[in-house]
């Protein structure tokens, strides 16, 4: 379980989180969306410690981690997906594989993951992680690295950026057979609707305030009512 207490976040002299309380349950498959600018993504890098609240506590699984940095947060357990995948020059699928596992694996092992997230195993596994690689290949070599790792808590900010249609109703399909590949709970920023569409729990947030929390049913009808362009659009900022 991870718990998000009064959290608070400036930057700029803009507020940009306003005391947020959030419980966010075990095993759970959780979509945080909103207008851009609303704080989806900015709340996502403080529970992840890649930003620091100005105020608030963080709980995962009661023991309080708000002074704890990305590696400690990492070896609790919660890992995180960022928009843009990153690249590795000279480090391979396979390699980038190992080190996510923590443990040694063999490459059927390696092959076994990246067939789970849709990927032909012999034409990736020996590929270097780099700019040859498209956004859509990249996205699932980085969904294999997460499914490997095991993480109790999994973020991904806005997963569909940068990702051609194609890549994106892919995407889809391995996100709604994710609970097959990784245990824990899974914590998505994104405002497209069939991501929306298969979350246990859904949080809308706005101007850095949760607007509504509750099932999918409960909380779809106000974010899709009018066109999500028009309903969540806007110019990015801070997420």
């Amino acid at each position: 379980m991870l718990e998000l207490k009064n959290i608070c976040f400036t930057r700029d002299n803009k507020k940009i989180l306003d005391h947020i309380n959030l419980t966010i349950d075990t095993d759970k498959f959780v979509v945080i969306t909103g207008p851009n600018g609303s704080g989806k993504s900015t709340l996502a890098k403080i529970i992840m410690g890649i930003e620091k609240p100005d105020k608030g506590e963080i709980i995962l699984e009661g023991k309080n981690i708000t002074n704890l940095s990305i590696d400690e947060r990492a070896n609790l357990g919660i890992g995180f997906a960022f928009q843009q995948p990153v690249k590795f020059k000279g480090i391979t699928v396979y390699d980038l594989l190992k080190l996510s596992s923590k443990k040694e694996i063999d490459k059927k092992e390696a092959c076994n993951i990246l067939s789970k997230v849709g990927l032909c195993a012999k034409e990736y596994v020996d590929r270097e992680v780099n700019s040859s690689l498209s956004g859509g290949e990249l996205k699932r070599i980085e969904i294999a690295t997460v499914a490997v790792r095991a993480s109790k808590l999994t973020i991904f900010d806005e997963p569909e950026a940068g990702i051609d249609l194609w890549s994106f109703q892919s995407l889809i399909k391995i996100f709604e057979d994710m609970r097959k590949i990784v245990k824990g709970t899974t914590l998505i920023i994104s405002h497209q609707e069939r991501i929306l569409n298969i979350a246990d729990q859904l949080i809308l947030m706005k101007d850095g305030k949760i607007q509504k929390i509750g099932k999918k049913e409960e909380v779809l009808g106000q974010v899709i009512n009018k066109p999500l362009c028009c309903k969540l659009g806007g110019e990015n900022n801070n997420g």
